[in-house]
């Protein structure tokens, strides 16, 4: 089995279990049940040998994830391709589908059918995303064609050297600009956010177009933020308030950027997409009815 990513426990670690640290580290996993699975059955190893999920962990030991060696069964499902070649692949991944789990339909099980195989000899299996991305999130998710490229990626996303910006419309008129660092999970979080266009509405007064640069990646860091700063996401299931459901719309939140210096080629690569369709319809919609609306008084 191949090494897919790797990590050194710091010095300065506080007293943790193996499957609570995983969850941190390697956030690619969808839930602890996947983290305490994957720890069994071997496709985790500490200092290179099996362990349980509860061990407590030490300065300086070695992490490292395997690809397991196994059949995936092939979802044949096109997405569009931003950027590729042979290490990695920027992909625009549609909303509704999760990026990996026990479903057939997920995004680790569509990789295969599009992406062209790489030709290096550490190349994986089956491309592996190297983070993830809510089911009902739409964008960008950076992919790993080689073992080598995810054990460089998972060290620049570390390092915070990956800068992940996301578009989303919430509920209410947001201050133009700001930071928000309420805690998530009691874990130190942090947002930094810009107003792109305020639209008046009937429901809610106001809504608010907004860019998100999530600078830590704590689960549902952005919907959690903007709904306990008192402006949920639109169609936020988990986290929204009355009026912020849109029956059949689905999430208002997409990653939109990716910047990052190629761990190989040393490029800087800039992905930049727009949000879908709905995103500037829904904006339109808004206006329009509230315009309706006082033209009739």
């Amino acid at each position: 089995m191949k090494i897919i990513r790797t990590h050194i426990i710091p010095d300065d670690i506080e007293q943790i279990r193996l499957e609570d640290y995983i969850r941190i580290k390697f956030p690619f996993f969808p839930s602890r049940k996947g983290v305490q699975k994957s720890i069994k059955r071997g496709q985790v190893l500490l200092d290179n040998n099996k362990t349980t999920p509860g061990t407590w962990l030490k300065p300086g030991q070695r992490i490292d994830w395997l690809e397991l060696e196994k059949t995936v069964k092939e979802y044949p499902m096109k997405m569009e391709v931003i950027f590729e070649d042979d290490y990695l692949a920027i992909i625009n991944k549609p909303a509704g589908i999760i990026v990996s789990g026990n479903k057939h339909r997920t995004v680790v099980n569509a990789l295969g059918f599009f992406l062209k195989p790489s030709s290096k000899g550490d190349k994986l299996t089956h491309p592996q995303p190297a983070h993830r991305l809510d089911a009902q999130t739409s964008g960008l998710l950076l992919v790993g064609k080689t073992s080598s490229a995810l054990i460089f990626l998972n060290k620049l996303f570390e390092s915070k050297q990956i800068i992940k910006e996301y578009t989303a419309i919430v509920q209410g008129e947001i201050p133009k600009y700001g930071i928000i660092d309420t805690p998530v999970d009691g874990k130190k979080s942090k947002t930094k956010y810009n107003v792109k266009k305020y639209s008046r509405s009937l429901n809610n007064k106001w809504v608010s177009l907004v860019s998100l640069t999530p600078k830590t990646g704590r689960t549902h860091q952005l919907r959690i933020h903007l709904s306990d700063f008192g402006f949920p996401i639109v169609g936020d299931r988990i986290y929204g308030t009355e009026g912020n459901i849109l029956k059949g719309k689905g999430l208002f939140l997409c990653a939109t950027a990716l910047k990052f210096n190629h761990p190989f080629t040393k490029e800087q690569i800039v992905c930049e997409i727009d949000p879908p369709e709905k995103f500037e319809q829904y904006m339109y919609r808004e206006r329009k009815r509230w315009e309706y609306y006082e033209s009739m008084k």
